[in-house]
């Protein structure tokens, strides 16, 4: 589901929500803000803003340019700016993000670079692929 918000100067203003009691399995990718209050196992690119509500839980990859956390995530986080982890939220995996803030109480368990590079190594790795013809 995807609702208009008025027009701002960050792009898509689109919001979309994955509801409590919905369960996914698989991949997202949207250009614009996204709110999971159910649950997704897979990975989640999300090129403007990602909330994940209390009840929200996700396990996988999660791409995003800035994210707030007050659920559980299991996994690996890329966030492009800012992420913010809420007081009832928790974290265990790895994390790389330009700026963190953890609210007191929040749990946060694995690794965390806070590098200019907010992006997966493997993207920052991957060798040129050239055109060959035989």
């Amino acid at each position: 589901m995807a609702f208009k918000a008025p027009s701002t100067e960050s792009g898509s203003t689109e919001l979309n929500f994955i509801g409590r009691g919905t369960v996914i399995n698989g991949e997202i990718l949207t250009e614009s803000s996204l709110r999971i209050d159910g649950k997704v196992k897979g990975k989640i690119i999300c090129k403007n803003k990602l909330t994940i509500g209390e009840t929200g839980e996700v396990e996988g990859e999660i791409q995003a340019t800035n994210a707030n956390v007050g659920g559980k995530v299991n996994g690996k986080l890329y966030i492009k700016q800012k992420l913010v982890l809420e007081s009832k939220s928790s974290l265990i995996g790895e994390l790389r993000a330009s700026k963190l803030i953890i609210d007191e109480g929040a749990v946060f368990q694995g690794t965390s670079d806070m590098g200019v590079s907010a992006q997966p190594s493997s993207v920052n790795q991957q060798p040129e692929k050239k055109n060959e013809t035989k």
